[in-house]
């Protein structure tokens, strides 16, 4: 039976996860509890441990969480219960799937017990089925080689064949995709047998590496909103300390363009310090606390859950993590996000309801690319093109440009594109060495093209099809979108410059030397063609087949590409973008009736003074938050190092 969770307009919430384990007294919960209401929190999530209530002699013992719920109570604090059926004590994330039949029927159990106690209480806000779904690798355990039997039988033979060749049939990355719906909404299911039209949340991790094991435009049929976890330490391993801020925007986008037509919500923002977990022993500066905060904010969350508020005594996060010091006490990242709530309650009725302003710009990532990039490896020496990160780094590439010119950029799987409209007049797709293209979207872009669009293309985009055959012989598919051939390509020992229009933008990796069939020669090298230009219908196709986004991200320097994509990308529609681009800096966009807000965070390393350019320049600024004394005189920004600068435009 199909189960329906709960569609309602959702609040803007912020909180922090209160962590519970036995060994806590009643009067420390109710005082974590207290901490989120002075804080101006309204929102939790709690670990419900089965370890901690089911007893050996199959008795359920609730008591310790209950004094969490009726302490949520008290204080007026929203829970989000998160399912933790029986683990290790030493596993961090819980489970991700079931081990076996046993196991599976064992978790059913749970649910049934967890969820007909806890949605008794007022409390009770809505369920987590899963934390942090995604493993990053083909699960291991014996149901799941089952359910791939079962799911093989179920396959039929694909349409597109490439053409008779041999070829991969990536099998166990798309059982994979299908696995991990088919669980979490079988999780979401059990959870609305006992609680009918509750709200169901789950929150992605890892993103930048996972995301392709995610079918999000799946998961919106039977989930309430969507989630991410985000945090340093763990997660942005493709990015140095100056880029978290970036990163946090780029997770954000592909998680909001991830939910569709349904509400996210940040799930887990890291809160506190690292002692010994995590990849990188890190804790947060309450500056960083505001950047990430604020993106959020500015990329429609409808909030976010700081990981965590109190710290735990026992496994391998002791002691971390925690918005509170030892002393239950308010840390400066605490103090940092309780300003933010005041600032956002006084104007919450713009931030419910205001949507990020549409660029028209879209940084598109194939999940095929990011299979057939792991499914070639072969070892031997490290190259940033053609090692495993080399298609997500890449599109960040030209999503950290367009960051530094003011430009807001969407960041979506392909198959969250919609390529359904009538005209593409002002939107532009970007697909930066997206190795695969599949067959099934050939078509859609030529239809982009033809009706107004702008695609840009660059690196390998398009070397592959989705079963990793090579598509770069005699009868290229996407020759009449592309206006020509790839000869070859020529592998690169040093960045070299490919020149477009006198602009000397950075080459790494591959070279390709193409051969024009309708496409004008937009550059030319030692006799051979490295770039076209090709109208197609009524659009634009800009190809430039070697890594020139990842170039100018490893040399640190986005100047050249900035100019190369102001020149053939459509800024006019913004309501605002920086006059210069502005190394260090980012810029989110929010509107809501007549009002606009524009959240600046500066993340070099000096204080930055320019100016904006604006579509109604007679705009008034008013300053809702600076916490280093950023100023606007009219389009005239001043902000210092590490300050986030929020301003309402009327």
């Amino acid at each position: 039976m199909q189960y329906s969770s709960k569609q309602q307009a959702t609040p803007l919430m912020i909180g922090a996860e209160v962590f519970i384990e036995p060994g806590q007294k009643s009067e420390e919960i109710d005082t974590w509890f207290l901490r989120l209401k002075e804080a101006g929190m309204t929102i939790t999530r709690i670990r419900l441990f089965e370890s901690y209530m089911h007893k050996p002699n199959s008795a359920w013992d609730y008591s310790l969480f209950d004094m969490a719920y009726k302490a949520a109570e008290k204080y007026g604090i929203k829970v989000y219960g998160n399912l933790f059926p029986a683990t290790a004590f030493t596993d961090l994330g819980g489970l991700k799937f079931p081990r076996d039949a046993e196991h599976f029927n064992a978790i059913a159990v749970y649910i049934k017990n967890v969820v007909t106690h806890f949605k008794q209480f007022k409390s009770c806000y809505g369920w987590v089925p899963v934390n942090e779904p995604g493993v990053g690798h083909f699960p291991q355990e014996q149901f799941a080689a089952d359910k791939y039997a079962e799911w093989k039988t179920s396959q039929t033979v694909a349409e597109y064949n490439s053409q008779g060749y041999d070829r991969f049939d990536f099998a166990d990355e798309r059982f994979h995709l299908h696995y991990n719906t088919w669980f979490l909404e079988w999780l979401t299911n059990e959870i609305l047998k006992y609680d009918p039209g509750s709200i169901i949340h789950v929150n992605n991790h890892a993103i930048f590496k996972n995301v392709a094991e995610y079918d999000f435009p799946e998961w919106r049929s039977f989930l309430t909103s969507l989630g991410g976890s985000a945090h340093a330490s763990w997660h942005f391993n493709y990015f140095n300390r100056e880029q978290y801020a970036l990163a946090i925007a780029a997770n954000c986008e592909i998680i909001r363009s991830g939910a569709g037509d349904i509400p996210w919500f940040m799930t887990e923002l890291q809160g506190g310090n690292n002692t010994y977990s995590g990849f990188l022993s890190l804790c947060p500066t309450a500056e960083e606390i505001s950047q990430w905060l604020w993106i959020a904010i500015g990329t429609e969350s409808k909030g976010a859950i700081f990981w965590c508020l109190n710290p735990r005594s026992s496994g391998i996060e002791a002691g971390e993590w925690a918005m509170l010091n030892y002393h239950d006490e308010p840390s400066d990242r605490l103090e940092t996000a309780a300003g933010i709530t005041r600032v956002i309650n006084e104007h919450i009725n713009f931030f419910e309801n205001a949507k990020e302003v549409e660029s028209g710009i879209n940084v598109l990532y194939t999940r095929e690319s990011l299979w057939v990039e792991k499914k070639l490896q072969t070892g031997g020496k490290s190259y940033e093109g053609r090692d495993e990160g080399g298609v997500m780094k890449s599109a960040l590439a030209y999503f950290e440009a367009l960051s530094e010119a003011g430009v807001q950029a969407n960041f979506k799987e392909i198959s969250e594109f919609d390529f359904t409209k009538d005209s593409y007049n002002g939107y532009s797709i970007i697909l930066a060495h997206q190795i695969a293209i599949p067959s099934k979207y050939w078509k859609p872009l030529e239809a982009f093209v033809q009706k107004g669009g702008r695609l840009i293309a660059d690196g390998l985009t398009g070397y592959y099809d989705e079963n990793a055959v090579c598509l770069m012989r005699v009868g290229f598919p996407l020759r009449d979108l592309l206006g020509g051939d790839v000869l070859e390509y020529k592998a690169i020992d040093i960045i070299e410059q490919l020149v477009i229009g006198g602009i000397p933008l950075p080459a790494y990796q591959w070279k390709g030397i193409l051969k024009a069939s309708t496409a004008n020669i937009l550059s030319e090298t030692n006799n051979y063609t490295s770039a076209l230009k090709n109208t197609y219908g009524t659009g634009t196709v800009y190809w430039m087949p070697s890594l020139i986004g990842l170039g100018s991200r490893i040399q640190n320097d986005y100047t050249p590409l900035n100019r190369f994509l102001a020149s053939v990308l459509n800024y006019t529609n913004l309501p605002f973008m920086f006059e210069s681009p502005q190394q260090g800096l980012l810029m989110k966009v929010l509107y809501f009736e007549q009002s606009l807000v524009t959240i600046v965070i500066n993340k070099s390393a000096e204080k930055k003074e320019f100016k904006l350019i604006a579509r109604s320049p007679q705009l008034i600024p008013a300053v809702l938050f600076a916490n280093k004394n950023g100023s606007a005189q009219g389009m005239n920004i001043c902000i210092d190092t590490e300050e986030t600068l929020v301003i309402k435009w009327m």
